[in-house]
C-alpha cells in the first residue's frame, strides 16, 4: 500500500486496500466511517492538487496486524495554497489484508 501511496495513487491505494467498513480519523478531527466515504474524500483531495512536488516514504514498521508509516507530502493546490505534511499513518489490518482502521498523526 505504501508503494502505491508513494507513487501518488492515493485513491487507488484506498480502493485496493481498504475494507468496506474501514474507519479513519486525522489530526484535524476529520473522520470517515467506511471505504466509500474515504474514496470520496480522497477523490476530492486528489482533484484539488495542481502539482505534486514530492511524496517521500521514510519508514514502515509492522507489529502483528498494525503498521505505522512515515511520509512527507508536498503539494501545490489548485486554490494556490501549498500543503506540506510530515505525518505518521497508523493502520490496523484484518486477516484478509485490508485496512480496517487508519489514523494520521503529525510528525516533526
Amino acid at each position: 500500500m505504501d508503494s502505491i501511496v508513494a507513487q501518488g495513487a492515493i485513491v487507488d491505494a484506498v480502493k485496493q486496500f481498504f475494507a468496506e467498513d474501514a474507519k479513519t480519523s486525522d489530526y484535524n478531527n476529520v473522520q470517515t466511517s467506511n471505504k466509500a466515504q474515504m474514496v470520496e474524500k480522497m477523490e476530492g483531495f486528489a482533484g484539488a492538487i495542481a502539482k505534486v512536488n514530492g511524496i517521500t516514504k521514510y519508514h514502515t514498521l509492522f507489529d502483528g496486524n498494525v503498521s505505522a508509516s512515515e511520509f512527507t507530502f508536498d503539494f501545490d493546490m489548485r486554490d494556490e495554497t501549498k500543503i506540506y505534511w510530515h505525518e505518521i499513518i497508523l493502520r490496523v489490518w484484518n486477516d484478509e489484508g485490508k485496512v480496517i482502521r487508519e489514523e494520521y498523526f503529525k510528525a516533526n
